[in-house]
């Protein structure tokens, strides 16, 4: 796991400036404040290093590595756009069964590339475990080259879910957009 960019550390590192930012605060000491602020912005850099995604065609990229998407995300986003189009054909040349036609593989593809989702983020929840695991067990063991493999399972499983989560927002932004 890189130490740079982990969510835990990041907590961690917000909550120890905050104490000893308060800490200086009520101690009148601006070091202890100056210090204390400064661990807490680099916590806020280290939580957004954690959750920076790159989406890119048929996988995720972070800082933790890259991770190609499940086979129906892609599929699934595919029949979404193909069915839009025809719905939108359908309805300006007046065929109400092609309009029916891309309203249905609009759906299913909406439906295949959410059930692409889940396995992705199912996966890399398991991955970041059995990572997680897997590493301290490694780590204990002294056996550097398991540790650094575990290590590498559990920055896939990071990367597959924040891929998911980025998705997920960027369709309810979507949808938010479409209600306005």
């Amino acid at each position: 796991m890189s130490d740079n960019t982990s969510t835990l550390k990041s907590y961690v590192d917000s909550a120890t400036g905050a104490v000893q930012n308060a800490v200086g605060s009520l101690l009148g000491t601006t070091g202890d404040q100056a210090q204390g602020q400064a661990k807490q912005d680099k916590a806020q850099a280290e939580y957004n290093a954690s959750h920076a995604t790159v989406k890119l065609p048929g996988a995720t990229a972070t800082a933790a590595g890259v991770a190609r998407d499940d086979p129906d995300r892609a599929a699934g986003s595919w029949n979404q756009t193909v069915g839009a189009a025809k719905e939108t054909v359908g309805g300006i040349i007046g065929s109400e069964n092609l309009k029916q036609t891309g309203r249905e593989q609009n759906l299913k593809g909406q439906e295949q590339e959410a059930k692409g989702q889940v396995n992705d983020y199912a996966s890399g929840a398991a991955d970041r475990v059995a990572g997680t695991v897997g590493g301290a067990v490694a780590g204990l063991a002294g056996d550097k080259s398991k540790q650094a493999e575990y290590e590498a399972q559990h920055d896939t499983g990071k990367t597959r879910q924040r891929g998911v989560e980025h998705d997920v927002v960027k369709q309810a932004e979507a949808q938010q957009r479409k209600d306005l």
